[in-house]
C-alpha cells in the first residue's frame, strides 16, 4: 500500500532528499561505541526537582532478565521529526473540527529545527501535509479532512513508518508517530504484533490523543480491543497515551519531552545473535522516571 499524496510530488521528493542528506547521527558519534553496539532511545527526567544529570551510575538495563552492561548515556539535542496521523474513519466519535485543532496544538508547541507530517487514513492513509514547522500550512492542508469509510489503523501505521519515516534514517533518530484515535482497526491487511514489531525494530515512538471508544469495549477475535491497542503500542515504544479532551496539554508535553528528555543509551549484547526478540527492562535510581521500548528485535533471521 502507497500513501495517497494529495499535494505536490515534486515537494516531497524535495523534502525526502533534503531529509536524507542530514548529518548523520551513527551509532559512532557516542563516544566509546562500536559496530557491535545497541543504541536505545530513551526518555528519562528527574521527579525530585533536582537539576543534576542523570548519571549512567544510576541506570539498570536487562534482556530476558539478564544485566546489560551500559556503555553511554547521553542527553539527544536534535530535531524531532513528528508524524500526526489522524482517524478519519466515518464511525470515530467527534467531529472533523475537534480533530483539525487537536492536531493543530502540535503547530503550536513544536521547538525550532522540529518538523510535522500530517496523515489522515480510513481505509487508505493519504498525505495531509508534507514536513513543516508553519502553523499556516497546516491549517489550510487540514480542509482535506473528512468521515468516511473503516479505520485500517495498523495499515497506515505501517506505510508510515516505511515511506515517511525510513527515508530519513538512520540520520535521523528523534520520530515519533502521533496517534489521534480510538484504536479501533478494522480491515487491515497488517497484524498488530507485525506494526509493533516494526515500529520497536525501528525505534520510532507512539504517542496518542485517545479518543472514547466507539465499541464501547467489543471484543476483537484477531487482535487486542481498541484501547489496549493504544495502550500497548504507546508504551511497549516508550511513549504515552493522552487524553483527547485535553490538546493543548497533549501537545505541550509530548514535544517538551522529545525536546527536553530524550536520550541515547548504548550498550553490546550479552548475546549479540539472537534468534528471538529480547525483552527489554530498563530502570533508574530514585526520583528518575525512564522509558524505552519493549522489546529488542531479534538479529538473525
Amino acid at each position: 500500500m502507497k500513501l495517497v499524496l494529495r499535494t505536490s510530488l515534486a515537494a516531497m521528493a524535495i523534502v525526502l532528499l533534503a531529509a536524507l542528506h542530514l548529518p548523520a547521527q551513527s551509532r559512532h558519534n557516542i563516544k566509546g561505541t562500536d559496530a557491535d553496539n545497541e543504541v536505545l532511545t530513551v526518555t528519562a527526567a528527574r521527579t525530585d526537582n533536582k537539576t543534576d544529570p542523570i548519571k549512567l551510575e544510576s541506570l539498570y538495563l536487562y534482556e530476558n532478565g539478564f544485566e546489560q552492561k551500559i556503555k553511554n548515556f547521553v542527553v539527544d539535542p536534535s530535531p524531532s521529526r513528528i508524524v500526526i496521523l489522524v482517524d478519519n474513519s466515518e464511525t470515530l466519535g467527534t467531529s472533523v473540527e475537534k480533530m483539525k485543532a487537536a492536531a493543530m496544538e502540535f503547530a503550536y508547541e513544536i521547538y525550532d529545527g522540529d518538523q510535522l507530517f500530517v496523515v489522515a487514513y480510513d481505509e487508505k492513509p493519504a498525505i495531509i501535509q508534507e514536513w513543516t514547522d508553519d502553523p499556516k500550512k497546516m491549517e489550510r492542508s487540514f480542509g482535506l479532512f473528512r468521515k468516511k469509510g473503516n479505520p485500517n489503523l495498523f495499515d497506515a501505521l505501517a506505510v508510515t513508518v516505511n515511506e515517511v519515516l525510513l527515508p530519513l534514517m538512520p540520520g535521523t533518530r528523534k520520530t515519533a508517530i502521533v496517534v489521534i484515535s480510538d484504536g479501533l482497526d478494522r480491515g487491515s491487511k497488517t497484524k498488530f504484533n507485525d506494526v509493533l514489531a516494526l515500529l520497536q525494530k525501528n525505534n520510532v515512538t507512539l504517542y496518542s490523543l485517545q479518543i472514547d471508544d466507539r465499541t464501547s469495549g467489543a471484543y476483537r477475535r484477531d487482535q487486542p480491543k481498541a484501547p489496549q491497542v493504544i495502550t500497548r503500542l504507546a508504551e511497549e515504544t516508550g511513549g504515552q497515551v493522552f487524553d483527547f479532551k485535553e490538546p493543548q496539554t497533549a501537545a505541550k508535553a509530548i514535544c517538551d519531552e522529545l525536546r527536553k528528555n530524550r536520550y541515547l543509551l548504548s550498550y553490546v549484547p550479552s548475546d549479540i545473535a539472537s534468534l528471538d526478540a529480547r525483552r527489554l527492562l530498563l530502570t533508574a535510581g530514585e526520583g528518575v522516571t525512564i522509558r524505552t521500548k519493549a522489546v529488542q528485535p531479534a538479529t538473525v533471521k
